[in-house]
């Protein structure tokens, strides 16, 4: 049976760059990073003082209150994004404004399904409804509790909102989760099960508990500038800075949405997954599951090697992620591998976690739109043997074919997707 083709025609995100795609984009574009202080809880006890939040976020400005108190906060985030993702691609109708009201045909509503990403899942409800527990007594739990820190929630919650009676799912492989709910979905439509799917992650666990478990593994960089905090593969990095918020994509068959007059930003054409199964948290040496991994994309894509013009690194700002990355590309791509660019939008946006894949296809889904490639924000001077082009600084403006969006998760799980500038 023949493939069907496979496009994006809407995007959605709030991240600690901006509370939509167009100005989080633009703060990209310009190198602009959202890390800062800590300002969610006391960091007193703690020696990591930064993060990247999402400040100021009233998600009643999009979802009713009422369900809102329901939500956890990664959940209000998932359904912001989707919200904008699902207007922009005007699958349920135009959208006057940002309001649940739209929903498909019953017939419809059958062949769009949705798949979204969390990672940790409702970390802050865990630890309110635990000191509430230890405080006032266990039968003071909300009865809430269960359903709003359960990792589903995002991914049900916006199918629950417009009716959307398609496959529905949420892959929980750590920081390849993102990128796994988009290719998954890239999967259900080329192989015709749906014709839309709604897609990407969400995360935030900027909490006491979140911060805390992550630095004593010593993950986390406890630089208190935060111009110097997120560098990767810079000399100096020494841990990735937790952030939060949600990218969401719809995805659509081709056909689906030229009939409908869709606005097109790109076409997916390529998706590899698979497990290092070497440690929980340490890459394989040498990069070598990620390197397999961005091999069956390219395979899948049906290209060369020499067609990829950019790849949005994972690109942690993690000792043996920057460096078994640049391994694995180099493995990859060969005498190529001195021709990419290669950046880290983890730089601005700190390392949303399992929101991070859906985030990062955005930002490559807009660098080939507009010939664009983001910079590694606050990089200065790699190590001798980290000699790829990073994009150091300032951004890059240049003609896009293709671009690999890379994701590598604690687990060995990883997950990589390929876009492919829109062509009739």
């Amino acid at each position: 049976m023949e493939k069907r083709r496979v496009v994006v025609t809407g995007l959605g995100t709030i991240n600690p760059t901006g509370e939509c795609t167009s100005k989080s984009w633009e703060n990209i574009k310009e190198g602009k990073h959202g890390i800062g202080p800590i300002t969610t809880f006391d960091t007193t006890d703690f020696k990591v003082k930064v993060a990247a939040e999402v400040k100021d976020f009233d998600p009643t400005l999009k979802l009713e209150k009422k369900e809102v108190r329901h939500m956890a906060r990664f959940t209000q985030f998932a359904l912001y994004a989707a919200e904008e993702a699902i207007c922009d691609s005007g699958i349920c109708g135009k959208c006057e404004d940002y309001s649940f009201s739209s929903k498909p045909s019953e017939e419809d509503a059958a062949r769009v399904g949705v798949i979204v990403s969390c990672g940790i899942g409702g970390l802050d409800v865990i630890e309110q409804q635990h000191v509430r527990g230890e405080e006032k007594g266990y039968s003071f739990v909300s009865p809430f509790f269960v359903p709003m820190a359960i990792t589903n929630m995002a991914a049900a919650r916006i199918a629950i909102s417009h009716g959307f009676k398609g496959m529905c799912s949420c892959p929980v492989t750590a920081c390849a989760g993102g990128s796994n709910a988009v290719g998954d979905s890239f999967i259900r439509i080329r192989d015709g099960y749906e014709d839309v799917m709604v897609c990407g992650g969400a995360e935030s666990c900027i909490t006491p508990l979140g911060i805390a478990g992550f630095q004593n593994m010593k993950a986390l960089s406890d630089a208190t500038d935060p111009d110097r905090a997120s560098i990767p593969f810079d000399k100096d990095r020494n841990g990735f800075v937790m952030g939060e918020g949600s990218g969401i994509l719809v995805l659509e068959e081709y056909e689906h949405a030229k009939k409908r007059g869709a606005h097109i930003y790109a076409e997916i054409v390529g998706y590899g997954s698979n497990c290092d199964a070497y440690h929980i948290t340490s890459p394989s040496p040498n990069g070598e599951g990620g390197a397999a991994c961005m091999e069956l994309a390219i395979k899948d894509a049906g290209i060369s090697k020499e067609d990829i013009d950019y790849i949005n690194a994972h690109g942690t700002s993690t000792h043996l992620n920057d460096l078994y990355e640049t391994m694995a590309i180099k493995q990859v791509f060969g005498e190529h591998a001195k021709n990419l660019l290669v950046s880290s939008t983890k730089s601005m946006t700190g390392h949303m976690l399992g929101g991070a894949g859906g985030v990062e296809a955005i930002f490559s889904v807009l660098a080939l739109r507009d010939g664009f490639v983001p910079p590694t924000a606050g990089l200065k001077e790699s190590e001798e043997d980290m000699d790829l082009n990073y994009v150091p600084g300032k951004g890059v403006e240049k003609k896009l074919n293709y671009v690999l969006s890379n994701s590598l998760g604690f687990g060995g799980h990883n997950a990589c997707v390929i876009f492919k500038a829109f062509e009739e």
